[in-house]
């Protein structure tokens, strides 16, 4: 069953004041030196140089002396920007309101999340039919500054047992606590060394995770890139676990999940290279010593088992439809040619989920939720009426729940939780948010514009109702564009912070993403990727065009795959933003396959060894190898973490020393590192509060604003 989590899904915004017309900076500037070393790496005969190769190092003295002068730097600039106390206070205050998730059954006990409002973490609570709720789990008492969080929580069918994974500063290495539930007592040693990891149990017995063999060198750094599935038998030592898949030298697999089925009858094995494309296994559990029956050999396609039925199993697979479908299949017999459609294909992606005996097939209709109910047998039984246009996730009760719960928010509306009766149809809402927020006095619009090579591209544009389009607004223009994610709408703090003071947020779904199929992430992966980079201009033009803005009141922010795009934009178009916000970024592209399972990302990146053309292309916008002297670039602030071992922080550090030693003109680059966080998950709300009055203050002071308007809405710091 999903559970809902409601959590600030900060989407990166700022807020408006009235700016100095000169635009007089007043803070001097000196970086640190950064020494340049004589690295050179040869592809197909072609020299490119690597100066600060030396960063890459995050565990030498000098890495660690460069982080401390460039924070320092950095956190003197920002402390004296006349308005950031004021910010973080005004984000502050409206953090600070409950937030709680829907509730989920496990054994005799219904669990939930909540955060009272300014608590670094959520806390899982849980209560009986008739009793009071309890604190279950409170990572808040993990680490004193919040920084060991917790991640997946997973029961034992009988929810005696529970597995739960904490992250320790953000790292995406986790470790695993067996608990007994009834008696609060850790029942064995701790598991270790688990990453990119279902928790998937086998009846009350024990449970299958995955992982990769510890790494020389670094662990936050290192190459990772031989995935396997283990299994845990309760009461042995993990030295013991069983390897159940993966391990085979000359067959690697990055990333291999292993999942059983509800009925508990099948062990299902999904098995990787890349980020897109996976061959399927399932095993008979029911039958002992029974073997692996491949489903799919290949990794053409994204397929999953969704559901099944005795031996009849639920296939979602975009194999031949690239906009996904269900199909069905005997599991004894469960090959491609064997396939009977069940929901077809149709002009909109599905993302189904299964909800007591039902299929909820959910649509993506221009980032738009739509959803629709089926019986097992494909039979439309209902429309689902949602709340509004938005985004509606969360659905997947168990077999025998009648309530399902899902959430729906858009970007002016904030997350609700709301209860559906799947035998009736009937919605009805469970819990509102009580925030000091009028959804009424904002607007939230879609338009269409056209990209480079003519493709028509869809983008939400959200702000206070009324708002002159004058070409002097704020806006910040956010964006993703790659690895079949899709940026839907949804509701955030710092947005409505930025919005109530006139700010324009807009996002477009660009190529690369997920939100039109298959073929639309395609056209954004290896030697089309510039199309993002296309996409995002375009849009930025037409922001300006239509007097939504202008380039001195625009800002680029992307965070990860869309800290790549804002690099590579800002490096294609220095001229078209003012402020450039790079978050955790895909900066060097060269190398980022060498850097733990970054090799993994080769579908829509490709790799600088591949051939001559892919060299050549990455080399062509890479960002690293693609800032030149001589030029204005715009006033920048590189933001990552420290322990960040998804995009390791190296490309970040060797962005930042590239603008910062070839940078012409007034405009500051700064590099601000999070200690002790990673790629994000997990961050505590006190230092994501703290980050974004740093990134937002930082945007408006160098958009030329001295001083906050006077608005009743923004609370002073005394």
């Amino acid at each position: 069953m999903n559970k809902i989590v409601y959590s600030a899904l900060v989407l990166l915004t700022f807020m408006a004041c009235k700016p100095n017309n000169n635009k007089t900076q007043n803070i001097i500037l000196k970086y640190p030196e950064t020494k340049m070393v004589d690295s050179v790496d040869t592809y197909f005969g072609v020299e490119v140089k690597d100066p600060y190769r030396w960063l890459e190092d995050d565990r030498s003295k000098a890495t660690e002396a460069w982080v401390a002068q460039e924070n320092k730097t950095t956190f003197g600039y920002l402390s004296q920007i006349p308005f950031r106390d004021t910010l973080k206070s005004r984000l502050s205050e409206l953090w600070n309101y409950e937030k709680v998730g829907a509730p989920f059954t496990e054994g005799d006990h219904s669990y939930f999340y909540k955060n009272d409002g300014l608590q670094n973490q959520y806390v899982l609570y849980r209560k009986t039919a008739n009793g009071d709720a309890e604190v279950f789990l409170d990572p808040n008492t993990f680490s004193k500054d919040g920084t060991v969080s917790l991640g997946s929580v997973n029961f034992s069918k009988n929810g005696k047992i529970v597995a739960y994974a904490i992250s320790e500063g953000g790292s995406d290495w986790r470790k695993v606590i067996i608990m007994n539930t009834e008696t609060k007592e850790i029942t064995e040693d701790t598991l270790v060394d688990i990453k990119f990891s279902q928790v998937s149990w086998y009846k009350n017995e024990g449970f299958y995770y995955s992982s990769y063999d510890k790494p020389e060198g670094s662990e936050l750094s290192a190459k990772t890139d031989q995935h396997k599935v283990y299994y845990h038998k309760l009461g042995t030592s993990q030295k013991d676990d069983a390897l159940i898949f993966g391990g085979t030298p000359e067959e690697k697999h990055r990333y291999i999940f292993g999942e059983v089925t509800e009925d508990n009858r099948y062990l299902v094995i999904s098995a990787s290279t890349s980020t897109s494309g996976n061959k399927l296994f399932i095993k008979d559990l029911s039958k002992p010593n029974s073997k692996f029956i491949t489903i799919l050999n290949h990794v053409d396609s994204d397929t999953e088992v969704l559901d099944n039925e005795g031996s009849k199993l639920f296939l979602l697979t975009n194999l031949n439809a690239p906009n996904k479908k269900i199909v069905t299949v005997n599991a004894s017999n469960p090959t491609p040619e064997h396939w009977a459609d069940l929901i077809p294909e149709t002009e909109h992606v599905l993302e189904p989920s299964t909800s007591g005996n039902y299929i909820l097939a959910h649509y993506m209709v221009d980032a738009i939720s739509q959803v629709k109910q089926y019986n097992l047998d494909g039979t439309l039984v209902r429309d689902i009426k949602l709340p509004g246009l938005g985004t509606a996730e969360g659905f997947g009760s168990k077999k025998l729940e009648k309530t399902d719960y899902f959430s729906f928010t858009n970007y002016n509306t904030p997350a609700s939780i709301y209860t559906l009766n799947v035998e009736t149809g009937a919605v009805d809402l469970y819990w509102k948010p009580a925030i000091d927020f009028n959804s009424a006095d904002y607007e939230s619009h879609q338009v269409f514009y056209t990209s480079k090579d003519g493709t028509k591209i869809p983008m939400m544009i959200t702000h206070k109702k009324g708002l002159e389009l004058n070409g002097q607004n704020p806006t910040i223009l956010y964006g993703y564009g790659g690895f079949n994610i899709s940026l839907t709408p949804s509701f955030s703090i710092p947005n409505v912070v930025w919005m109530e003071q006139g700010g324009i947020f807009a996002v477009p779904n660009l190529r690369g993403g997920g939100e039109y199929g298959k073929s639309w992430h395609d056209a954004g992966t290896k030697l089309q990727k510039q199309n993002v980079f296309d996409d995002f201009i375009a849009a930025g033009e037409y922001l300006i065009e239509n007097k939504y803005t202008s380039s001195k009141f625009l800002a680029i922010r992307g965070g990860s795959n869309g800290g790549l795009l804002v690099g590579a934009t800002m490096t294609q178009r220095p001229d078209l933003m003012q402020v450039a916000l790079p978050a955790v970024g895909v900066l060097d592209m060269l190398r980022y396959h060498t850097f733990t399972a970054g090799a993994g990302w080769a579908y829509d990146y490709g790799t600088a060894e591949d051939n001559p053309e892919m060299f050549n292309y990455l080399l062509a916008y890479s960002p690293v190898q693609n800032v030149k002297k001589g030029i204005e670039y715009p006033a920048t602030l590189i933001t990552t973490g420290d322990h960040d071992d998804r995009v390791v922080p190296a490309h970040s550090f060797k962005f930042a020393a590239e603008l910062q030693s070839k940078q012409t003109g007034k405009n500051p680059v700064l590099i601000r590192i999070e200690t002790d966080a990673g790629h994000g998950a997990g961050t505590p709300v006190s230092k994501t509060i703290e980050q974004y009055a740093d990134i937002y203050g930082f945007t408006l002071f160098n958009m030329g604003f001295k001083t906050l308007p006077n608005n009743t809405n923004v609370k002073a710091i005394e």
